[in-house]
């Protein structure tokens, strides 16, 4: 038995022996920085390079009684069950092309590509990869369906569900299984992509996956509209969704998000961001429909800038890498998402926002207004404040909304705010994927 990680030597030799000796480490040096995100230090990790060496990984980890917490480019916190020994299943190795055929707009890709990888590869034939998670250069395809991740291009093209058209995996106690196929057209009885989606990690891990691709806009411009209140936001909202207006994206971002993108910035304004693609004629037309409102017209680098700060808000890819703010990831006490019929998202907004006490505590808003998707962020501003703002800002979702809201939370042991209705259901599944609880992504069950 290893001193320093609690888990027998034998079973690390075993792990080598699979994944070879330079892919398993298990030494506090080696392991350092293995942990990001993790809420306990890892006794092992593991590199396996290819879905069969994922097989043996977990079927070992089964008869050994080693949990295992999947990983990929680790920019959510992972909590899970870690009393006893478990192994980080790193799956940055898992690279491979599996098809692409940019005639037919359809990829298939090893889960431990990034997405910005992806992006570059389909980019050389005038097409994207639609997901837009929070820091793309570290985000991989197996975390990104994982828990779910989407920006602000969810409003103009749909969720990763909605095109994500099959995925490998192997289940917790290690078979080879998958659901969809390579072309957009299947029919492939239950629908395994979208059990897996959202699932972080706890019923398989994903060894690759396909997806529809979508053409590059020719062009893009986005309009800036200030208002002095988000009611008076919500209003130029409702107006576009009655237009014959299809922007890319149409994100609200409170004044405290504003802030905290550009430390410089003073205004108090409620700011309303609209993307539209398409030829000079369509933008005119955007222009002429969205009229007076607008205060500013953007492209160019500028354009990117602003949609990238919001994509990563609150913390974008140049302050992860430099540490310059990373104190974020410990500041920001709650993350809250929140999915509600948009004719909610004002008392959404109205009830995060009244959580928000000068020197005290601090809340933020983002969100995909336009389909219902609001992102808040709250934090703690002194160490004398009471702890955690975002408890009674959840009971106050889950009493005000109706039962079709979803409301989730990074940073928790459990990612559901509220117990979900179907636990029993889910748990059942578990049992059917993982009997012997190998896989400990997150307390869900």
């Amino acid at each position: 038995m290893s001193a320093t990680t609690g888990v027998s030597l034998d079973v690390v030799r075993e792990l080598r022996a699979v994944c070879g000796e330079d892919h398993v480490v298990d030494t506090p040096e080696q392991l350092k920085g293995c942990s990001s995100n993790i809420c306990s230090d890892p006794a092992v990790a593991i590199w396996p390079g290819s879905a069969e060496e994922v097989v043996a990984v977990l079927q070992l980890a089964g008869r050994k009684g080693l949990g295992i917490i999947p990983a990929g480019g680790r920019t959510q916190p992972v909590f899970g069950e870690n009393q006893q020994p478990y192994a980080v299943l790193c799956t940055s190795r898992l690279t491979e092309v599996e098809h692409y055929d940019h005639a037919d707009l359809t990829v298939g890709v090893g889960a431990g590509m990034t997405v910005a990888q992806l992006n570059a590869m389909v980019s050389a034939d005038h097409l994207v990869f639609a997901p837009d998670p929070r820091l793309p250069e570290r985000c991989t395809i197996g975390g990104l369906l994982a828990t779910a991740g989407q920006g602000p291009l969810r409003h103009g093209y749909g969720g990763v569900r909605d095109f994500c058209i099959g995925v490998r995996f192997v289940t917790g106690d290690g078979r080879r299984a998958k659901g969809g196929g390579r072309v957009v057209k299947n029919v492939a009885g239950y629908d395994l992509m979208k059990l897996l989606i959202g699932s972080y990690g706890t019923l398989a891990v994903i060894t690759s996956a396909s997806f529809k691709l979508f053409p590059a806009p020719r062009q893009t411009r986005t309009f800036l509209a200030e208002f002095a209140s988000a009611t008076e936001a919500l209003q130029f909202r409702d107006l576009i969704m009655r237009s014959p207006l299809a922007p890319m994206c149409l994100e609200l971002v409170s004044p405290g998000a504003g802030k905290l993108m550009r430390p410089e910035t003073t205004s108090d304004a409620w700011v309303m961001c609209v993307r539209a693609s398409g030829s000079d004629a369509v933008l005119a037309r955007y222009r002429k429909e969205l009229g007076s409102a607008i205060t500013r017209e953007m492209d160019g680098e500028d354009e990117v800038k602003l949609w990238r700060g919001i994509q990563d808000f609150p913390i974008n890819a140049e302050d992860w890498q430099d540490n310059a703010r990373i104190h974020w990831l410990s500041l920001v006490v709650s993350t809250v998402s929140v999915v509600v019929p948009p004719a909610d998202v004002h008392s959404v907004i109205e009830i995060v926002m009244r959580a928000a006490v000068p020197e005290v505590y601090g809340a933020a808003v983002v969100g995909r207004v336009g389909i219902g998707h609001v992102l808040a962020y709250l934090w703690i501003m002194n160490d004398e404040a009471p702890s955690d703002p975002s408890a009674r800002v959840i009971d106050e979702l889950g009493t005000r909304l109706s039962p079709l809201a979803n409301i989730s939370r990074s940073g928790a042991r459990s990612p559901w705010a509220l117990p979900p209705a179907q636990l029993m259901s889910m748990r059942a599944v578990k049992r059917a994927l993982d009997p012997n609880n190998v896989l400990r992504g997150r307390e869900i069950f």
